[in-house]
């Protein structure tokens, strides 16, 4: 029986090869740019991923993580000294008003009587306080 058995896979290996040796005409599906595979997809030898050690792994991440923090920190103090430049703006313009109001010649209108005779002009100069 392994004779009979060792010739039917020898007459298989020749079967193929007569039938790789035949021409091939031109393929249904019109592309005949495509090479034919002869080898399951299984059979093709891959290349082996690019691995990192652990270390360098760790390292690698402790960096990332050092450059977020940083990176973090820079944007707080970014913002403190917007915040502070904000508030110093502020601090002015009121600062300014202040002065402006007691600069002013103001004369306080007693008779309300007067107010009644004024003209349009006039009475739109008139604030409250």
């Amino acid at each position: 029986m392994s004779t009979n058995a060792h010739e039917s896979v020898s007459s298989e290996d020749s079967v193929k090869k007569i039938f790789h040796e035949i021409p091939r005409g031109k393929p249904k599906s019109g592309r005949v740019w495509k090479t034919v595979r002869t080898e399951r997809f299984s059979k093709i030898k891959q290349d082996k991923m690019f691995t990192t050690s652990w270390a360098k792994k760790m390292s690698l991440r402790e960096e990332k993580k050092r450059l977020k923090e940083m990176q973090e920190q820079l944007k707080t103090d970014k913002d403190k000294e917007k915040q502070l430049r904000r508030e110093r703006i502020e601090a002015n313009k009121k600062r300014k008003l202040e002065n402006q109001r007691r600069s002013e010649i103001v004369q306080p209108i007693r008779n309300t009587a007067k107010i009644k005779k004024m003209k349009k002009k006039q009475l739109r100069m008139i604030e409250t306080r």
